[in-house]
């Protein structure tokens, strides 16, 4: 199992410095953030990734992800490889964690009980799960070492009152200390209870959400040696295989008569990867690395992060202009003061999030079907579900959403 690919994603969301980072290492042995800037700054800013696989002793029944059972010490046996994507929680990057929703079967939503309950981005973290659909949640009252047992239930309280009338009204609380690893076991229990794996129609068309491109080569090296442009994201649906051709859209914007034109990228898949291990052909679950034949220009700094890839000819249609069906909420999500949400208005300029891919709305028409001018143009098709964000003083906040029309 451990060198197969994981078969579900699981979205690790909440506040800055919650201890969501934290929490992925306890449960997969991986500190997902790694680039410079996140070491330096200590929080996520980019999707994290890592895989875990769920066991259980059948002696005694303890959930963990040793080969050895930490209680009984008797062999465990494999339940499933999970994948977890580790979403920022600071508010400028809310659009990021958008994108990680966007890819996931069902989330772990982390509390600290060190902290009252709610945070700004707990509030806007739940309400983009609502948003995308994602239904399947267990919640996580992390770093209850820090604090007293009264101020532990008093937080519990605070958690059960937040979620009441949300999508994970229902869904089970645990107390943890990411830490020390502590409740670990009963945390792997109730996401093997509460988030299953969705099941997967294998013979539909694959559909790629693309997160992350690169180009892998190093500078310096020699041109016989180039490989082609690298794209990273999940498998939302469908079977890929080493050696199929493949299409990107929105693909690559060239300027024709004074005007920005986006042509489709063709390729052929000539490696798969997830997480250092190499596939033949990979299914829904896990982040997915695709080589490609394309000029690596093409894909480096995450240049087709958004866009969609898929069998050529069966990708959803490249729109410049929406209609949606608009879903407003009653309050701002995301900021301290409680604002009420205005009505959408004419010529307003709002950020839209349709799967990974983002763009800036300019409305034509507003009301309950509203018309939108698109800056960039996205991948979309009928039914899907769009973020909506409105400019609040520096930052955009969550205002609703809408289904294209």
């Amino acid at each position: 199992m451990e060198s197969k690919q994981a078969e579900i994603n699981i979205g690790m969301i909440g506040h800055v410095d919650h201890g969501k980072t934290t929490l992925t290492k306890a449960l997969s042995g991986v500190w997902t953030d790694k680039h410079s800037e996140e070491l330096r700054r200590g929080i996520t800013i980019r999707l994290g990734y890592a895989d875990a696989v769920f066991r259980k002793c059948p002696e005694c029944n303890e959930y963990t992800t040793q080969k050895i059972c930490p209680k009984c010490g008797g062999e465990t046996e494999i339940l499933r490889k999970v994948s977890f994507v580790d979403a920022p929680g600071h508010e400028t990057l809310m659009a990021t964690m958008l994108t990680g929703a966007s890819l996931v079967d069902g989330a772990v939503l982390v509390i600290a009980a060190n902290e009252p309950c709610p945070q700004p981005q707990t509030k806007e973290h739940l309400m983009g799960l609502d948003i995308i659909g994602v239904k399947n949640i267990v919640i996580a009252q992390n770093k209850i070492e820090l604090v007293s047992k009264e101020r532990v239930i008093e937080n519990y309280k605070e958690i059960k009152d937040f979620v009441r009338g949300t999508v994970a009204e229902n869904a089970p609380i645990i107390p943890i200390s990411a830490q020390h690893s502590i409740n670990i076991d009963a945390l792997i229990e109730a996401i093997e209870k509460n988030i299953p794996t969705p099941k997967r129609d294998e013979k539909v068309n694959p559909i790629i959400f693309i997160a992350r491109s690169f180009d892998v080569n190093r500078p310096g090296i020699t041109p016989d040696k180039l490989v082609g442009g690298v794209i990273g994201g999940s498998l939302k649906q469908g079977v890929i295989r080493v050696g199929d051709e493949i299409e990107i859209r929105p693909g690559r914007a060239k300027k024709e008569q004074n005007k920005i034109v986006y042509k489709d990228l063709d390729s052929e898949i000539v490696s798969l990867n997830t997480l250092g291990i190499d596939l033949k052909e990979a299914k829904p679950g896990g982040l997915i690395g695709i080589g490609t034949k394309l000029d690596p220009s093409l894909t480096k700094a995450d240049a087709l992060a958004g866009s969609v890839a898929g069998k050529p000819g069966t990708l959803p249609p490249l729109v410049h202009e929406l209609r949606l069906d608009i879903h407003l909420l009653e309050r701002v999500v995301g900021s301290e003061k409680e604002l009420n949400v205005e009505p959408i208005k004419r010529k307003e300029m709002l950020m839209l999030n349709v799967g990974t891919g983002k763009t800036i709305g300019i409305v034509k028409n507003p009301g309950e079907h509203c018309e939108l001018s698109l800056k960039l143009p996205v991948c979309a098709t009928k039914d899907d579900r769009v973020a909506i964000s409105r400019r609040i003083g520096a930052r955009w906040r969550l205002i609703g959403y809408g289904v294209i029309e």
